[in-house]
């Protein structure tokens, strides 16, 4: 085709010692109970960011009808995921949490602080409701006052609405998500500290940062569902931020990658390289997870953070009867009819 079209987060990635596990407390406590698929396989392509060597793996991706990106929560199988051997701050370098869509932060606030600690509701420098808390596993979770939503599920959560990423310097990573990405909006860029971020693990410093959002996109696919997104920078202006994952694989314990669902693959690779980000990983064609298939690739950001690409070409419906959804003969951009997508439903895993 002869454009590009980024359909929105299709998915972050969360390497997990249990996946079962992982999959259903955020299936139980924020609604992430669409299993659209579970696979074990090899990561043969992966091989340069573990190592080299081809590790085998679990993966569960996870959906919330009510709008949003999932989670691909991902387990080793072969090896045990190793934790970063430092405490990770706030302003180090990679995805340093995910950020939930909800349209009742009070709802939602009352139903997460009853099991684990969570921050007080909180207002952005925008003047957005938002709150923090930490899962289980150590991983930073911000839960954010969003409206957007795509069907009536009873939870007051919603999907993945962007990521929290440190970078070491602002006015390289701008452009990269702002360019590459279609951030094209900055919904503010602000410097100091923040009370609202005292409570994190080197939040209390000051920061640079800035917030990036999109101007609406035609998009196609899963546009609907994804809904729109944001991506918040931060730089740490009184010390140099260490890499999230030195010294460790992709797929190890905490934020792996961020994924966005697109269309126009061969096109975006010509923009990548010319713009000095070339694919370091690249299935070519199409990939197989047992029940969905597709085209992906990986690039970095300016600190090494993985960003994927995914364009779609099979989703399972009803895998028994052999229904699937299969893009590559639709108009990239005609979004999914709402009742096609919502019958997705049939995957939802009881808590």
């Amino acid at each position: 085709m002869k454009t590009k079209i980024i359909n929105g987060i299709q998915q972050i990635g969360l390497g997990t010692p249990s996946a079962n596990e992982t999959f259903a407390w955020y299936n139980k406590y924020l609604g992430f109970d669409i299993r659209v698929f579970a696979d074990e396989a090899e990561a043969s392509l992966m091989t340069r960011y573990t190592d080299q060597e081809v590790r085998s793996r679990y993966a569960i991706l996870a959906m919330n009808l009510n709008g949003g990106g999932g989670l691909e929560i991902w387990q080793y199988t072969s090896r045990i995921p190793q934790p970063a051997n430092f405490q990770i701050h706030w302003g180090d370098l990679g995805i340093l949490g995910m950020k939930i869509r909800s349209h009742d932060i009070t709802s939602a606030h009352e139903s997460l602080r009853a099991i684990i600690d969570c921050t007080d509701i909180l207002k952005s420098p925008a003047g957005i409701l938002h709150f923090y808390f930490t899962d289980p596993w150590g991983n930073q979770v911000e839960i954010i006052q969003n409206d957007y939503r795509f069907s009536a599920q009873p939870a007051p959560f919603g999907g993945v609405l962007g990521a929290s990423i440190g970078v070491s310097d602002m006015e390289t990573s701008i452009p990269f998500y702002s360019i590459l990405l279609g951030y094209d909006q900055v919904t503010y860029d602000v410097s100091g500290s923040f009370d609202e971020l005292s409570s994190l693990p080197g939040g209390e410093g000051p920061f640079r940062r800035v917030l990036l959002s999109h101007k609406p996109r035609r998009g196609g696919g899963f546009s609907k569902l994804l809904g729109p997104t944001e991506i918040e920078l931060f730089q740490a202006l009184d010390r140099s931020g260490q890499k999230i994952f030195k010294g460790r694989s992709w797929g190890d314990l905490g934020y792996i990658h961020l994924c966005f669902d697109i269309a126009g693959m061969d096109l975006l690779r010509e923009e990548c390289n010319q713009a000095g980000h070339p694919f370091t990983v690249d299935s070519s064609n199409s990939f197989d997870m047992g029940d969905a298939a597709g085209h992906f690739t990986y690039i970095e950001d300016p600190d090494g953070t993985l960003i994927e690409f995914v364009e779609t070409h099979k989703v399972p419906i009803i895998k028994k009867l052999g229904l699937f959804i299969n893009l590559k003969k639709r108009d990239p951009l005609k979004p999914l009819p709402d009742w096609l997508v919502k019958s997705m439903r049939i995957h939802r895993v009881k808590k």
